[in-house]
């Protein structure tokens, strides 16, 4: 006799013999004979006593095709088998659509979901059947029905959810030291230490790249100047032994001398060592800079991910006042200057300057020149973006200038906005440590659904009540995909369980990564603050001080329940200011098919991102910075400032660092600056014009806009799906 059903997403549910009453029933009612309840019930029966205790879906239906084609009702089993063919074909049906549309390669959200991925490659097309099979079984497989509830109700969004079930991290900053020091194993290939710059710079492309192929988000290096600065003096000790050799002579009291600066000088009116050590620095200079080019070009074609998409890779850097890392500094920024190929701007590595008192803020702090010239250099190439160490939420007690390791105690970011720093299980550090996973709250549906509520009081506590509930779903669903990340092997990361990840040094290869896992975060992003408090108020954040003191409260709420979170469950819970590209018009697109066109909510094909002011909405940097700024204080798991400038700011770096600064009267924790940057898709020609038709190198009519998207740049806009092209079009500048 059945008792339980084995069903096709692999659930255990108890037998229901009405349903193959209701079945049958359905089958014989499109026939001329119509309903016959005595042989329902015959068969119903029949086919309960002699099945097994447990049976799989089609088993059953194979029972009963065979009960109706012995049955006087022939003609009833013809409809039935038509009937059960239909509903196989109709579950397929959706998988097949989304197959041809892959390989039509046709611009949608589907195919047009991260516009650094070329969908259109075999690699890349590949990679989408993967993602659009895989979410399935993720949905089937791995998840509550609870939240299962949540993700097709449109509240609630599962980043990365194609990765799920390889028990991926999202991201990681890279300890570059460690390897540069001891060099890496990782699949058949093995890399020595380094022992010279251009060595150093191709393992911190290696390093990145071969970690990208076992995470599935982005790739970061903390601390680039101080990792790198010790083979500039290495470089410089190999160039004086070649003129030891070449002139027979011992110059080794020069290999550890003071050097002020790395700069290239002239040797006219030079001699003796004074002519030697500046040749050497001249040598060491110029072998920097062709490194720095290589790291640069190599992120920018080295391709992860079977081929399909260059690393999603950041650098952080500035605060070392060596003149080594002075001289990586300088190079670096002159080699993003300069451009890549035909002299295009670089699209990786995201670069983050850290900006720091006593470092580089005021004109008498050693590297205040060389912060003046990155400004210069994102007037020009959009990045670096800078990081505000002096936030007090940024702030390390450790830190100070006289340590040599004082990176270890500097917060680092990922080119995104992703922030890890805070750790109530180890070291506070952003180093050896990374994002686990995120999902994100959709608090614009939370707010549509108290619209109707008159009093507003009572709206607004129906609106929290709400946000409370999903709140509880969002922990519970992050908290149950750590406990299965948790079962992986250390050896399903070969370099990333190999000592970059911390504490995975003590790790064995097959022992599991749940000892040192929860030295990462986990994040619970939100989307669509300018929306949610339109419906709630009438009025976003950035046009009514009421707006945004209730902005500020449903933030500080997430804050306070995620602070909860943490001693709940024992993990490093966050608030994320959501970096969403293809999010931002699922979730839109969701609602307005179930709530219509709301003015100011739902009559876009996007939602805000985060705790942005609307991007069409006009008014100065000074007031975007003010409304903003109190958000990166409660979103600790990552933020970013945006501020659009007019004109050809090549011309204007001095807009740059009046925006920097004001990052830092607000105590804004993340920042860049976006403005005009056309480019020539034919010859790479590049200019700031406010329109570029026509190409005045080449002649070429191909051309793009290079904009940023979710705090990356992409090098066109082809990629982008339809909802963040609309949000392009509405962006207008701050004056």
């Amino acid at each position: 006799m059945i008792q339980t059903v084995l069903k096709r997403d692999g659930r255990i549910v108890g037998f229901n013999e009405q349903k193959i009453a209701a079945a049958i029933r359905k089958a014989m009612l499109t026939t001329d004979a119509g309903e016959d309840n005595e042989l329902i019930s015959k068969i119903t029966d029949r086919v309960s006593m002699r099945g097994k205790s447990q049976m799989t879906v089609e088993e059953i239906q194979d029972m009963v095709e065979d009960e109706l084609m012995k049955s006087s009702r022939p003609d009833v089993a013809r409809i039935y088998i038509k009937y059960r063919s239909a509903r196989t074909i109709a579950r397929k049906a959706k998988t097949r659509d989304i197959f041809l549309e892959i390989i039509n390669i046709k611009n949608n959200d589907v195919t047009r979901e991260n516009a650094n991925m070329n969908a259109d490659t075999p690699a890349g097309m590949m990679m989408k059947f993967s993602s659009e099979t895989t979410k399935p079984f993720v949905d089937d497989y791995l998840l509550s029905d609870e939240v299962k509830e949540a993700v097709s109700n449109n509240y609630l969004h599962i980043h990365d959810k194609d990765y799920y079930p390889t028990k991926s991290l999202t991201c990681v900053q890279h300890p570059l030291d460690r390897i540069l020091k001891y060099g890496f194993q990782a699949g058949h290939g093995e890399s020595r230490p380094a022992k010279r710059i251009e060595t150093a710079s191709i393992l911190g492309c290696i390093s990145m790249e071969t970690v990208q192929n076992e995470m599935h988000g982005g790739q970061a290096i903390p601390a680039f100047d101080f990792y790198l600065a010790p083979y500039v003096r290495k470089s410089f000790i190999e160039e004086v032994k070649v003129l030891e050799d070449l002139n027979a002579e011992d110059y080794s009291e020069l290999y550890n001398c003071e050097i002020e600066d790395f700069i290239e000088t002239p040797l006219t009116g030079l001699a003796g060592r004074e002519r030697i050590r500046q040749h050497a620095i001249n040598k060491t200079v110029e072998r920097v800079h062709q490194s720095m080019e290589a790291f640069i070009h190599n992120m920018n074609t080295i391709h992860s991910r079977g081929g399909n998409q260059v690393v999603f890779s950041s650098i952080n850097y500035g605060t070392d006042i060596s003149a080594e890392g002075r001289c990586i500094i300088r190079e670096l920024l002159k080699s993003t200057y300069e451009g890549v190929g035909n002299g295009e701007t670089a699209i990786f590595p995201i670069q983050i300057w850290k900006k720091k008192r006593g470092v580089s803020y005021l004109p008498t702090d050693r590297n205040y020149d060389l912060y003046k010239y990155a400004c210069q250099v994102t007037a020009r190439r959009f990045f670096p973006n800078f990081i505000n160490l002096d936030a007090p939420y940024n702030y390390h007690e450790k830190w100070d200038i006289n340590d040599p390791e004082r990176y270890k105690y500097e917060c680092a970011t990922m080119g995104c906005r992703t922030r890890v720093f805070e750790n109530r299980f180890g070291p506070k550090t952003s180093i050896g440590r990374g994002n686990l996973s995120f999902s994100t709250i959709n608090i614009v549906r939370l707010a549509i659904e108290c619209m109707n509520i008159k009093d507003r009081e009572d709206r607004i506590a129906a609106f929290f009540a709400k946000l409370d509930s999903l709140l509880e779903v969002t922990a519970q669903q992050l908290h149950d995909r750590m406990e299965f990340q948790k079962t992986a092997f250390a050896k399903q990361f070969p370099l990333l369980m190999r000592g970059l990840w911390i504490g995975s040094e003590n790790l064995a290869p097959n022992e599991t990564i749940a000892p040192v896992i929860n030295q990462g975060t986990l994040g619970i992003g939100f989307i669509g603050l300018a929306e949610c408090l339109i419906a709630l108020t009438g009025k976003h954040h950035g046009e009514s001080e009421e707006s945004q003191e209730l902005g500020l409260k449903i933030v500080t709420y997430m804050r306070d329940r995620v602070l909860e979170f943490c001693d709940r469950y024992q993990h490093n819970y966050s608030v994320l200011a959501t970096p969403a590209e293809g999010l931002s018009g699922r979730f839109t697109k969701f609602d307005k098919k179930k709530f219509g066109i709301i003015p100011g909510v739902t009559d876009k094909d996007y939602y805000t991102n985060s705790n942005h002011v609307p991007v069409y909405y006009k008014c100065s940097a000074l007031h975007k910075a003010q409304v903003e700024a109190p958000y990166h204080a409660l979103t600790g798991g990552g933020h970013i400032f945006y501020v659009e400038i007019d004109g050809d700011a090549t011309h204007n770096p001095e807009a740059v660092m009046n925006i920097v600064d004001m990052m830092d009267k607000f105590n804004i924790g993340y920042g860049s600056v976006n403005h005009t940057r056309n480019r020539c898709m034919d010859c790479g020609y590049e200019n700031a014009e406010k329109v570029m038709d026509e190409c005045p190198s080449c002649g070429s009519h191909n051309i793009d806009r290079l904009q940023r998207i979710t705090g990356y740049l992409v090098g066109t806009t082809d990629r982008w799906n339809k909802a963040k092209l609309a949000e392009l079009n509405d962006r207008v500048i701050h004056k």
